[in-house]
């Protein structure tokens, strides 16, 4: 079910990508050669107008044919190149490869909008003014990899209820008496009561705090915080998705930053970075947590593709925006060879990249 759900959301953001690119083509009069579903091999297509719509075997995306946009004779000199992308304005150009991104962004406003309208799980003091979260919980938001919360089950999205050991009970518990908590017990085994999900079962598991190599203090290896509800009207969700957009595609940006910066210094690992395989197992969690974290969960994956696709190498969107800078300042066109070489190249480099994350990722399960 979770690969299922994981494909549907992955063809939804690819093909809301490449339907940017492809209205903004049909806008200016570019000619765009076919619109696929998935990828080859081709199972069937069907033409209508000058464009085939083709449906693929391969269930992970989608692709647009846009005349011209890797140059060649025919497109450069044929019959038909005023129709040709390489043939219009740069600014038209530029807005064609922007276009996809700019829908992703846009995808991501609507579903985080949709969220806050559902209910949107919120962290309680970051809520919209004049709204207050509801059901409010001490909830799981990570969990370190093979610590003593991990290897005992617990998930980002358990809502704690309460925690005991020996003849010490708390209920109703908020992060700082949880630390305490911790702190107090030092190594001894801590009853955990927590809600997983959409159902109301109460479920228990036992911790044995660990001690940190770096505080000295006992750990069990969780972030957590006071998670509520937020549940808006329409305009106000519409205005609380354009500011949630913006925090995400911000965020993304300072740790997308932060993971290239540390690979130069030779400080970068894999830990950090998710994989197809991944993905999966988070998309499970999210639909076992509700719809509306799927929603999120999707928006923030939006986001992602939109920030990674404007990167400035070949191949993305970004690569093929800086050539057009490059051909803007130089006054003439770059070489066809050379920029159909190094797009090639870099779509090569990204699937060896894909492949060594997805190798990671399986790694990961044992």
């Amino acid at each position: 079910m979770s690969i299922l759900i994981f494909i549907i959301i992955l063809l939804v953001l690819v093909l809301v990508h490449e339907f940017g690119h492809f209205f903004s083509a049909k806008r200016f009069g570019i000619r765009v050669d076919e619109f696929g579903f998935g990828f080859p091999p081709k199972i069937f297509g069907k033409k209508f107008g000058e464009t085939e719509y083709s449906l693929n075997l391969l269930p992970i995306g989608g692709f647009v044919k846009i005349f011209g946009e890797n140059p060649d004779d025919e497109n450069t000199n044929g019959h038909d190149k005023n129709r040709s992308f390489v043939h219009k304005a740069k600014w038209k150009q530029a807005i064609v490869l922007f276009a996809g991104v700019f829908m992703n962004f846009v995808l991501a406003w609507i579903l985080f909008s949709v969220g806050f309208m559902s209910g949107l799980p919120t962290s309680v003091g970051s809520e919209p003014v004049g709204y207050t979260a509801s059901n409010v919980n001490l909830t799981v938001v990570s969990v370190l990899e093979k610590s003593p919360a991990e290897m005992a089950g617990l998930k980002s999205g358990d809502r704690i209820v309460a925690i005991s050991s020996g003849d010490d009970f708390v209920s109703n518990i908020t992060p700082d008496t949880l630390k305490s908590f911790v702190l107090s017990h030092g190594e001894k085994k801590i009853n955990f009561e927590y809600v997983r999900g959409k159902n109301k079962v109460f479920k228990t598991v036992i911790i044995t705090p660990t001690i940190n190599k770096t505080t000295k203090e006992p750990s069990i290896g969780v972030s957590m915080d006071m998670i509520g509800t937020v549940k808006l009207p329409v305009f106000s969700a519409l205005k609380e998705g354009i500011v949630l957009t913006w925090y995400v595609t911000k965020g993304t940006v300072v740790g997308l930053y932060t993971l290239i910066a540390d690979s130069i210094r030779g400080k970068g690992s894999f830990e950090s970075i998710t994989g197809p395989v991944g993905m999966v197992g988070i998309v499970g969690d999210a639909y076992q947590f509700g719809f509306v974290y799927l929603l999120s969960f999707a928006g923030l994956i939006s986001v992602n593709l939109a920030i990674i696709n404007l990167l400035p190498f070949p191949a993305l969107d970004g690569g093929r925006l800086l050539f057009l800078l490059i051909e803007k300042i130089k006054g003439s066109r770059l070489n066809p060879k050379f920029a159909n070489t190094a797009n090639m190249i870099g779509f090569g480099i990204l699937i060896l990249l894909m492949v060594v994350v997805t190798f990671h990722d399986v790694i990961k399960l044992f």
